[in-house]
């Protein structure tokens, strides 16, 4: 089970499509497996980039399942759990971690008003699911403001496990839930950044236990969190800035996924850059210019996947 000590890179998996729009299930173990070797800690299902609200239950389910047997214990899997209500949101909750999920992750839905609907809806939704939980903050996809008091209220539920922190620009308040742990004003809980990896180094230099993103070169996540942690921090900004262009391509709005599967699907990772419609296509012309990006990465960074 997902607890509050969980750290290092949780690697936000697609959900890989046939051109018909079918699952793509051999993908889904070749993607596991590679993520596996780039030194994931955990995996992340059914995220914003998973294309969730396009699945059918059933889908959903014989995905996780899928992923769960080939990672076969070796690391965490958190569910994405999100729903408009909290019938479907128990419902697959329950599914996922009788398969064998470590925890579930949940984002406050667009349109509540206030501090304490927050609050009560989180309260609410952490007893629905009674498994380990990830609160997701992110305010750019749900429109609601999370302040680092009201995570700290969150927080007294032992169940909520983890800080998905997406705030942008976030970095102040990471510190200030830091501050508040050390402050003896709530317990310490999981912090891991997101947005698509662009602060990974500021977030750990803030306090944060790793990154949860879907980044299509999961090794370099890795590798830039094992170098701060050994101290090397100007090593790690050399290798991060080495990847910066294509994670600036790869988290446009609209077409940051397509670009992702794309470069996937370059890597020999997934077999098809489906996106199952409604989505956005690649124009030759972006396409081009993702091309041009990994012709230059590739002169500090393999394109294909370690087997």
């Amino acid at each position: 089970m997902l607890d509050r000590s969980a750290k290092g890179v949780f690697v936000i998996a697609p959900t890989p499509f046939l051109p018909d729009g079918a699952l793509d299930l051999d993908s889904a173990d070749r993607m596991t497996d590679a993520f596996l070797a780039a030194g994931a800690s955990g995996l992340t299902l059914l995220g914003v980039m998973g294309e969730a609200p396009k699945l059918t239950q059933e889908e959903s389910v014989a995905f996780v399942a899928r992923v769960l047997k080939r990672v076969a214990g070796r690391v965490p899997v958190v569910v994405g759990a999100s729903a408009p209500g909290f019938a479907p949101m128990k419902a697959l909750a329950r599914a996922v971690m009788d398969l064998g999920a470590a925890g579930v992750m949940v984002s406050p839905p667009p349109g509540l008003k206030g501090d304490e609907a927050v609050v009560s809806y989180i309260a609410q939704a952490v007893e629905t699911v009674d498994a380990p939980f990830v609160l997701q903050d992110y305010p750019q996809l749900s429109g609601i403001t999370m302040t680092a008091p009201m995570i700290a209220r969150m927080a007294a539920d032992p169940r909520v496990v983890m800080l998905k922190a997406e705030d942008w620009p976030g970095l102040d308040k990471l510190t200030a839930v830091r501050r508040l742990e050390a402050e003896g004003k709530m317990p310490r809980i999981a912090i891991l950044g997101g947005v698509g990896g662009q602060f990974l180094p500021e977030e750990l230099a803030r306090g944060a236990d790793g990154i949860m993103t879907g980044y299509a070169f999961p090794e370099m996540l890795v590798k830039v969190c094992e170098l701060i942690w050994a101290g090397k921090r100007d090593e790690a900004q050399d290798l991060f800035d080495a990847h910066l262009p294509l994670i600036r391509t790869e988290v446009q709005p609209g077409l940051g996924l397509a670009i992702r599967k794309y470069v996937l699907k370059r890597r020999g990772i997934i077999a098809h850059d489906t996106l199952r419609a409604p989505g956005p296509k690649l124009t030759a012309e972006t396409a081009g210019e993702v091309d041009y990006l990994l012709g230059r990465l590739s002169r500090v960074q393999p394109l294909k996947a370690a087997a």
